[in-house]
């Protein structure tokens, strides 16, 4: 019984800080969203056929743009303070900020108030025990896969990391990783992280060609 009464109050609590009509892609244009992304990732070897190194190095960071540029990434690199969520990039309901550490205001909201160690998913709350935005200089949103390949090559905007620590973060970091298992109904980030890791360490040692 006591049991039964604290699952009960935790969908409570985690229907509230959801918010579940923003958080559950039920409508039209979420599902059409979702259904336009592609779910795999090329593997490293179908881009050998590229000889001139330049053209391969910016067509595996093209690969590797569909993670980056999919809303499992995007949501939690905004151009503003407010995170956004669902396939549509909605911003957060309710409302929350960025805070000094991007972990929500101090003293206001804070992430870890809703999205905790693991997915919640009979409430869809997605959670990762150091669930928080990205610093604003590593924002991604509205800017072209040319401008976010420059942004990361820069360790000014992308956390002070060198080439390869970039490479690590990408292909080891477990909040990274959370985009392949993003629990509830949400998509995942295509192909594997294992997958996506590769193609980025292929294009470092390409010579890290950004798009033009």
């Amino acid at each position: 019984m006591r049991s039964s009464v604290m699952y009960a109050a935790a969908l409570i609590v985690g229907g509230l800080c959801a918010a579940a009509p923003m958080l559950v892609a039920t409508n039209a244009v979420d599902r059409a969203v979702a259904a336009t992304a592609k779910d795999g990732l090329e593997p490293v070897e179908s881009f050998n056929a590229i000889k001139d190194q330049r053209a391969r190095s910016v067509a595996l960071f093209e690969e590797a743009g569909k993670v980056i540029q999919s809303p499992r990434c995007l949501n939690c690199h905004p151009a503003g303070d407010r995170p956004t969520q669902t396939e549509a990039m909605r911003p957060h309901i309710p409302l929350v900020v960025r805070g000094p550490d991007g972990f929500g205001a101090e003293g206001g909201l804070r992430c870890g108030t809703c999205h905790h160690a693991t997915n919640f998913d009979p409430a869809n709350v997605p959670g990762h025990p150091e669930w928080h935005l990205a610093p604003i200089e590593m924002a991604w949103q509205g800017k072209s896969l040319g401008q976010i390949c420059e942004q990361l090559k820069d360790p000014k905007r992308n956390g002070g990391m060198d080439m390869a620590a970039l490479v690590h973060h990408m292909a080891e970091d477990s909040l990274v990783g959370w985009g392949w298992h993003p629990g509830g109904d949400r998509k995942p980030a295509p192909g594997t992280q294992a997958e996506f890791g590769q193609l980025f360490k292929a294009w470092v040692e390409s010579g890290a060609v950004c798009p033009g």
